[in-house]
């Protein structure tokens, strides 16, 4: 098994505690009504806290894909959100599992920076491409940017 390591950042234009509540509190019920792949999330285990399973289940097209999300801590006070995606359908072959580390911190601008690392951990010998890297991180932080968007089109949310 091999471990590839991703790390980047992604500013947002609401504060910490607006996206945290988005992004990780409300995150069950908001990223259903936000994108249209997710059909549903629900909780197979725990109550939100560490050991939580959800299970995530995407539509595109014709094909129903599920994968298990779990989280492996949270501190709502320092806006730290670290889970891992460890089974699934819509997880690649080539992959055993997926870990997230995030954490928000406060802009100079009044806004977010959301600081992610991510480890894939590959199966056996595999790799991955510099675009599947790039991809990857581009759908990460394109769901910020669409809570982000979100959140100023609500501000009351």
């Amino acid at each position: 098994m091999g471990v590839v390591t991703q790390i980047y950042d992604t500013p947002a234009a609401v504060p910490p505690t607006r996206l945290f509540k988005a992004m990780t509190l409300d995150f069950h019920n908001l990223f259903p009504k936000l994108v249209d792949s997710i059909h549903s999330i629900v909780f197979t285990q725990g109550n939100g806290g560490p050991g939580t399973i959800k299970k995530i289940t995407t539509i595109e097209g014709d094909k129903t894909k599920y994968v298990l999300h779990r989280v492996d801590a949270i501190d709502e006070a320092n806006f730290v959100y670290n889970f891992s995606i460890t089974e699934g359908t819509a997880l690649a072959d080539t992959l055993e599992k997926v870990s997230f580390e995030s954490q928000l911190v406060e802009a100079p601008n009044g806004g977010s920076i959301r600081k992610v690392s991510v480890q894939f951990f590959t199966k056996g010998d595999a790799t991955l491409s510099e675009e599947e890297l790039t991809a990857n991180k581009a759908k990460i932080q394109g769901l910020v940017k669409l809570v982000e968007g979100y959140l100023l089109a609500n501000p009351d949310y």
